[in-house]
């Protein structure tokens, strides 16, 4: 079930949630962070939108394409992730997708979702940057961020994931290892509202 970033702020406003500031992340300014969105173990920061610009916010679009709805399409040029409604129409997020030389695109599936995922660099990761841990449990500092979606071909993992990301001023560039990074509020939403074995196109 879709829930709209309105329902969260409503959600946070009636439950008396406690300011921004004691939630706000570690290398993030207190300017980015608006809420929370309650989780478990961990709460969820509202960004700031204001602080992205439009081109990078969750909206509904106009949409022509083929892809059936419930499709996931992400248009790397564009930094832009489709969720595809049918009539034409689709939410638009902004993404920040894999540095030049990083991208990954083709098709895919949802092969499994994960809350507040582990992170386990590649051994490529490892070699250009013998410093990273070999495994980051899941939480706030995490680059993974809240969610993710593990894409797979043929019942392979690929690797590649939809997540979310500790750095929302990513979002509209360039900046990732190549994996598809979202507002962790955005990724949240696609949980919730993408079933494991959805279709996902990257072009």
């Amino acid at each position: 079930m879709s829930i709209s970033r309105r329902r969260f702020l409503a959600s946070a406003l009636a439950s008396s949630l406690l300011p921004a500031q004691a939630f706000a992340a570690r290398d993030i300014g207190p300017e980015w962070i608006v809420g929370v969105i309650p989780d478990t173990p961990f709460n969820i920061d509202l960004v700031n939108l204001r602080m992205l610009p439009q081109a990078s916010r969750r909206q509904p679009v106009r949409f022509k394409g083929p892809e059936a709805p419930g499709t996931l399409v992400v248009d790397a040029a564009a930094r832009s992730l489709y969720f595809v409604q049918g009539g034409g129409r689709a939410l638009r997020f902004g993404i920040a997708v894999g540095r030049e030389g990083a991208a990954w695109h083709g098709s895919a599936v949802v092969g499994r979702k994960a809350k507040w995922p582990t992170w386990t660099p590649t051994d490529n990761m490892r070699r250009r940057n013998p410093k990273l841990p070999v495994q980051v449990k899941g939480g706030p500092e995490n680059p993974l961020g809240a969610r993710a979606l593990y894409l797979f071909q043929n019942g392979i993992d690929t690797l590649y994931r939809i997540h979310g990301t500790n750095e929302p001023w990513s979002i509209g560039k360039a900046a990732s290892s190549g994996c598809i990074r979202m507002l962790n509020e955005d990724v949240f939403e696609l949980y919730g509202s993408v079933p494991v074995g959805a279709r996902v196109v990257v072009r």
